[in-house]
């Protein structure tokens, strides 16, 4: 993995920490920092991924699985974040 493929890892990350805040309806609790680091993350850990299976270099099926890690990433924290939990006794 080289430096080009780290930085565009994390603008793809940044970028779909951003767009998250689009896709899930309704006000969010969570930062949209906290968004973007997320996102940047999930996107590293699927550079990381993609390296490891073999991608090397920017490649469109490595893209795809650093959007694809970081949008879930991203999705599943905004959804599930500042839900209230009921308590049933």
């Amino acid at each position: 993995m080289n430096i080009p493929g780290i930085v565009v890892a994390v603008a793809v990350g940044l970028t779909a920490g951003v767009l998250g805040r689009f896709i899930v309806p309704g006000r969010s609790n969570v930062p949209i920092w906290l968004t973007m680091t997320i996102g940047a993350a999930a996107a590293l850990l699927g550079a990381i991924s993609a390296w490891l299976l073999g991608f090397r270099g920017l490649t469109v099926l490595g893209l795809i699985g650093q959007a694809g890690l970081a949008t879930a990433g991203v999705v599943i924290v905004l959804a599930t974040a500042g839900k209230e939990h009921s308590d049933s006794r």
